[in-house]
């Protein structure tokens, strides 16, 4: 909860489940948190300690203000208590007053929330993949026949004292066997939540087997009126149907959340991977903060660096306003800072510019191909989304370089590279491929050109072929200035990726896109793996909110139900080899280059005529001519597309 008053009003609660004027209480006391306290001293432990915040209720606190800080100490000193916790404070929160204080940071669990933006089954299905989404239907299904489900608001709660005696004697059972020495769910506790001003916007939920009741929670709509928060929650382990109680009951608030017209069940604090399986989809770390006699002061931490490599303006300006304040997560407030419309819905709102999960997600999908591996020791520091890879080297070029630095290319490669290179004033050098299938670097001469920018295109475009793997890692080690490589078509080919290297070399940015073989070219979206400074560095020269909603969507759905996908670029290989082994002796052909790619170079006999009667035969090639002399590039099509190609060849002999 991120208004004071919100919180004040669960501090009531908390003295009421105490049965103290005041929150004071050891922090073995505070049951269910007592985990992220283990490793402090017993003395830490038993201490009587004020409690500057709503724990131990699953909402977070909002960091203090000096101010309030101020008044939390003074109010500590007066009670003679010599121990201070403001606990579940986000980590994305500005907490310098609190170092200034010093308060010392625990860590804690992981808050998780699972947004609603549309149709609740489409939304799982994008999120946790079709075989998920149908467990959790399944689950439903089987705990909606064995138990009802009942929600009951706390000011009608004199009408079913049932449900309230259950609440109690369900969260003392769960106290005793796991060791917690007060029930802060109990009756106390609960009266004071009904009498308080969190009730007129709090419901219990009831799951009752025939007159059993097995599972109880308190669920409360969110100040912005936007959501629920999950106060509390117990069910009956003893019962046969518990693990399916689990899964079943977040789906079940989903659905009547979207049936009023609520975008995000809070799930509360707890294991990241369970509940991304359950559907959670934001994940904010937290940190108890403590003020004890026995602890040093916390180091103020270090930001991360710029890279050296950034250019000198870049180094000068921060990130743009909103992208600076990516971490900070906005859904439970009432967001006045945008100036859009508040009356048509969704669409009126910027996209969202937290990606991190969607990097984890592309990391965790991408790792698994073969040749990837290395990318599973990458985080969403290492990771930049760009409206598509092409993007992303303007970006690097925008940010890395400056007018007069030179850049290097290696021809035949693709255009676009120097076409922004001259636009930012950067005289290019270009180095062409060697070797009869153009796959070999002319190393000591791109060293020579002492480029602050190296691109490669591997598989290369417009020829297919792979560069030579030796030849690419000296260039690496050798290179003082930056070695991006585009890896666009890498997918296709069985060698390698080198995305999984870039965090050994520091000089070294790999792009990657989704639009070939993830078949979202229409959602136009890139990545940008590198070193945090260096993903830092691009920040601040990208325009804010360019990765829209849709595409986010979209890639998050393609990465989570990957099967289609991956079955497809067997077939596209097969494709390209039937297709290279007819066109190679073709009479209009005189080669075929290998392709590790999903499109294939060849060389014609009489390239403008050939041409032209594809032209004729509505066939449209890419003519690459200019590049390579008499070629053209043919992008591997389905088996239909692929026969009519091969038929206008054929005429034009």
């Amino acid at each position: 909860m991120r208004r004071s008053a919100d919180i004040d009003a669960l501090q009531h609660v908390l003295c009421a489940a105490l049965g103290s004027r005041v929150p004071v209480c050891s922090l073995a006391d505070l049951a269910g948190d007592t985990g992220a306290f283990v490793s402090l001293a017993p003395a830490a432990l038993e201490r009587p300690t004020l409690v500057g915040g709503g724990t131990p209720y699953n909402p977070t606190s909002p960091a203090p203000t000096p101010h309030a800080l101020d008044a939390l100490v003074r109010r500590a000193e007066r009670l003679d208590v010599p121990q201070i916790l403001v606990p579940n404070v986000r980590r994305s929160d500005d907490t310098r007053a609190l170092r200034a204080a010093g308060f010392v940071p625990v860590a804690a669990d992981t808050e998780c929330v699972a947004r609603l933006p549309g149709d609740v089954d489409e939304v799982l299905r994008n999120r946790v993949g079709a075989d998920q989404l149908r467990d959790l239907r399944h689950r439903h299904h089987a705990a909606s026949q064995e138990a009802t489900w009942e929600r009951v608001r706390l000011s009608e709660l004199d009408g079913s004292p049932w449900a309230r005696d259950a609440f109690v004697e369900l969260h003392q059972r769960q106290a005793e066997r796991f060791g917690g020495r007060r029930n802060p769910y109990n009756a106390a506790a609960l009266e004071a939540l009904v009498g308080g001003a969190l009730a007129d916007r709090t419901e219990m939920l009831v799951r009752r087997r025939k007159d059993t009741v097995v599972q109880v929670a308190l669920l409360t709509v969110s100040h912005n009126g936007r959501g629920l928060y999950h106060l509390a929650q117990t069910t009956d382990l003893d019962d046969p149907a518990a693990g399916d109680l689990h899964v079943a009951t977040p789906y079940q608030l989903y659905l009547d959340a979207r049936r009023s017209g609520l975008d995000w069940v809070h799930l509360g604090r707890g294991d990241v991977h369970h509940k991304r399986r359950l559907g959670a989809d934001l994940f904010v770390p937290l940190d108890h903060w403590l003020r004890a006699p026995d602890l040093a002061p916390a180091e103020e931490e270090e930001e991360g660096g710029l890279s050296h490599f950034a250019a000198p303006p870049v180094t000068g300006v921060p990130v743009p306003g909103p992208v600076r304040y990516r971490h900070r997560p906005r859904f439970d407030m009432v967001d006045l800072s945008s100036n859009t419309n508040p009356f048509l819905g969704a669409e009126s709102h910027y996209p969202n510019l937290d990606t991190a999960d969607l990097a984890r997600t592309y990391l965790a999908t991408v790792s698994k191909l073969p040749g990837h591996g290395d990318l599973a020791a990458l985080g969403p520091d290492h990771v930049l989304f760009s409206s598509g890879a092409v993007d992303g080297a303007m970006l690097l070029l925008a940010a890395l370089t400056s007018p007069g630095e030179r850049a290097c290319v290696t021809p035949p490669t693709f255009e676009l590279y120097a076409h922004w290179a001259h636009l930012l004033r950067l005289p290019v050098v270009e180095v062409p491929l060697r070797g009869a299938d153009l796959s070999e670097l002319d190393t000591e001469r791109i060293l020579e050109a002492d480029a602050r920018v190296t691109i490669l295109c591997d598989p290369s475009n417009p020829v297919g072929t792979r560069l030579d793997q030796t030849q690419v890692h000296d260039l690496i080690a050798r290179s003082r200035g930056l070695v991006v490589i585009d890896e666009a078509y890498v997918e296709f080919s069985e060698k390698p990726s080198y995305a999984g290297l870039v965090e050994q070399h520091e000089n070294l940015v790999v792009l990657r896109t989704l639009s070939k073989a993830w078949g979202l070219a229409s959602a136009r979206c890139g990545i940008v793996l590198a070193r945090p400074g260096v993903i830092d560095s691009l920040r601040r020269v990208q325009l804010p909110f360019v990765f829209s909603d849709a595409a986010q969507h979209a890639v998050r759905d393609r990465l989570t139900n990957s099967q289609r996908a991956l079955a497809s670029i067997p077939l596209i290989r097969a494709e390209r080899d039937r297709l290279a082994t007819a066109l190679d002796g073709h009479p209009a052909v005189d080669r075929v280059f290998p392709s590790e790619a999903n499109f294939l170079m060849v060389r014609l006999h009489k390239h403008e005529r050939v041409m032209e009667q594809l032209r004729g035969a509505g066939i449209l090639v890419a003519d690459t001519g200019h590049l390579v002399p008499d070629t053209c590039r043919i992008s591997v099509g389905d088996r239909r597309a692929n026969t009519a190609l091969l038929r206008a060849l054929s005429s034009a002999v």
